[in-house]
């Protein structure tokens, strides 16, 4: 079996634990302690939360997108391929060394896309890019932590709280779209994005490429910006 190569070590500010870049053959992994934060292999998710909320915006010229967390790229990558070449995509990465990453030893996962003439990295806290500056969104996209429910970072539980469901909402344009990644899904947290006044589907994507175990993207919209509450559909 092909062992497991430590290709680099960051830190994530305001907090002690260290993060490390993994690779085996063509397989990369990000973890901290014995927790796997993302692999290679299991991008599927990733790619179904921007492929489903960007492929609503299609057609809207000059969409504004904000990703929260650059991870391995997939959904960056997956939004770019949908937008239009007229849309604006920033994302907001709080780990330095990932965006060193990106631009290092993963830069063939992104493929070029930090390239992309649509992108802007910002190195920060998404929490803090939502409170910064009046620009709205057509699409946010939230692939931070391990979803509602962290690992990695107790301040990331204050996006998913009413507060931080609050401050998103307010940064959407109308008809805009809040995307949501999680491992699994939580009654809980769909019951709160309902209470902060969204209307919500629940989607089961796979993990890995058609097979295996299934992960959760929410979509929210906001009620009463002109478009009707859908149901939530569960696949």
């Amino acid at each position: 079996m092909i062992p497991w190569v430590q290709l680099g070590t960051g830190t994530v500010p305001g907090e002690d634990g260290t993060l490390r870049l993994m690779r085996r053959g063509d397989e990369f992994a990000i973890v901290i302690g014995q927790n796997e934060l993302m692999n290679s292999r299991r991008s599927g998710s990733e790619v179904a939360l921007a492929e489903i909320a960007c492929g609503r915006l299609r057609e809207r010229p000059r969409a504004a997108v904000l990703i929260g967390g650059l991870g391995m790229g997939f959904t960056l990558r997956a939004a770019l391929a949908v937008l239009r070449p007229d849309a604006r995509v920033v994302v907001a990465e709080l780990v330095p060394a990932v965006v060193e990453w990106a631009r290092g030893p993963l830069g063939p996962l992104f493929a070029g896309s930090l390239d992309d003439p649509r992108v802007e990295v910002r190195e920060t806290d998404v929490f803090d890019a939502l409170a910064a500056g009046r620009d709205g969104y057509d699409a946010i996209l939230l692939d931070v932590d391990n979803g509602p429910e962290g690992l990695l970072r107790e301040e990331n539980d204050r996006l998913y709280d009413a507060g931080g469901l609050a401050r998103a909402g307010a940064r959407l344009r109308p008809g805009g779209i809040l995307g949501i990644w999680s491992e699994g899904p939580q009654d809980a947290f769909a019951g709160r994005l309902r209470r902060c006044g969204f209307a919500v589907e629940e989607i089961r994507v796979p993990a890995s490429a058609g097979r295996g175990r299934r992960h959760v993207v929410w979509l929210a919209t906001r009620a009463g910006d002109g478009q009707a509450p859908r149901r939530p559909a569960r696949r």
